[in-house]
């Protein structure tokens, strides 16, 4: 009987050996694959949609003359972000100028069980009942803001783990750093966030009660 099951795609890790191995006819598949995903991360990380293209285009150059350093079996998408974030920060340097027009998408990481949470639902609400729709949308565009406003160095792994989704593991290894360390920035991001949250809902509360 003839198997009509489609076959699996291909893995990311699969890609990046073949085209390790010369085989460049899956370069442009990788690209598409990535394209949405890493161009989106670009456009929050850098700000500007033109800069974000170009540093998105440039990421590739690199991941075609940087093959041969891919190890192969090693997990492709933080090899992918590293190279992308390392681009990013060029990009800005060369600029010297930091951008911050992000739009306000829905943030998310996990939970301690794993589950996917809004980032504004781990800052304190400003009240005891639940917010409507209105207040959610302002909700984030305070969360918004206060990003932009942190240290680069916690305003990258923010971008990373709430806005890309990446894993601890995988967040450090695009970064380059320990487990450990994504973890002390993330607190110390959320702590500063939530000193931001309670000043703006504050004068929020203030600007009303005029």
């Amino acid at each position: 009987m003839l198997d009509l099951t489609p076959p699996e795609p291909e893995t990311d890790e699969n890609l990046l050996a073949r085209l390790r191995d010369g085989e460049r006819d899956v370069f442009g598949p990788l690209v598409r694959r990535y394209e949405r995903e890493l161009f989106g991360y670009l456009r929050r990380y850098l700000g500007d949609d033109d800069l974000a293209d170009d540093v998105f285009q440039n990421t590739f150059v690199q991941v075609f003359l940087k093959i041969q350093q891919y190890e192969p079996g090693r997990a492709a998408r933080p090899w992918l972000y590293a190279i992308a974030t390392n681009q990013a920060i060029d990009a800005l340097r060369r600029r010297n100028r930091r951008l911050a027009d992000r739009p306000a998408d829905t943030v998310s990481a996990p939970d301690e069980d794993g589950e996917a949470r809004p980032l504004f639902e781990l800052l304190p609400a400003p009240g005891d009942t639940p917010p409507d729709a209105a207040d959610r949308s302002e909700q984030r565009e305070l969360v918004r803001a206060a990003v932009d406003r942190l240290p680069e160095l916690l305003r990258q792994t923010v971008l990373l783990v709430y806005f890309q989704g990446l894993k601890y593991q995988d967040a450090a290894d695009a970064l380059g750093i320990p487990v450990g360390t994504v973890k002390s920035r993330l607190h110390a991001a959320l702590t500063k966030l939530t000193e931001d949250w309670a000043g703006e809902n504050a004068e929020c509360g203030t600007r009303n009660a005029e």
